[in-house]
């Protein structure tokens, strides 16, 4: 499915737009140590944390953001975080970001899975097959 691969020139209505990307139950990584804290965060509460590196200016970004708010609300047991790759180019990098939207699932800190591109059946698929291992492992889900 959809997926961006180049920056595009930014507006200045960079603010209002991570707004729209970061509703429901979706935390804004403005920070490396907002994210270190985050990630502390989760694996203190046992959550499995969602991340997904994205970009104000990216059509399928766009196209996901509401469906990625939605899921939020939904499962209130993981944690969805929003790292924007323009604001945070350098720890983007880190994680070998090659496409927006790029989704990361990660428990205690560690890489489970990924997934490249808005693709909404995919990603709900990956969030069910995450739900399903938490429920077999005894966590809550």
């Amino acid at each position: 499915m959809g997926h961006c691969l180049a920056k595009h020139q930014t507006d200045e209505n960079d603010s209002e737009q991570h707004l729209e990307f970061a509703g429901g139950n979706v935390h804004l990584i403005t920070t490396k140590e907002g994210w270190e804290q985050k990630l502390a965060e989760a694996a203190k509460e046992g959550k499995i944390v969602i991340a997904n590196f994205s970009a104000t200016w990216c059509g399928p970004c766009k196209m996901i953001a509401p469906f990625y708010s939605d899921l939020s609300v939904e499962h209130p047991s993981l944690m969805f975080l929003l790292v924007d790759v323009d604001e945070l180019t350098e720890f983007s990098t880190s994680w070998d970001i090659k496409a927006t939207p790029t989704f990361f699932f990660l428990r205690d800190g560690q890489q489970v899975d990924k997934l490249v591109g808005a693709n909404k059946p995919e990603l709900q698929k990956k969030i069910r097959a995450i739900l399903d291992l938490l429920s077999q492992t005894g966590c809550q889900s």
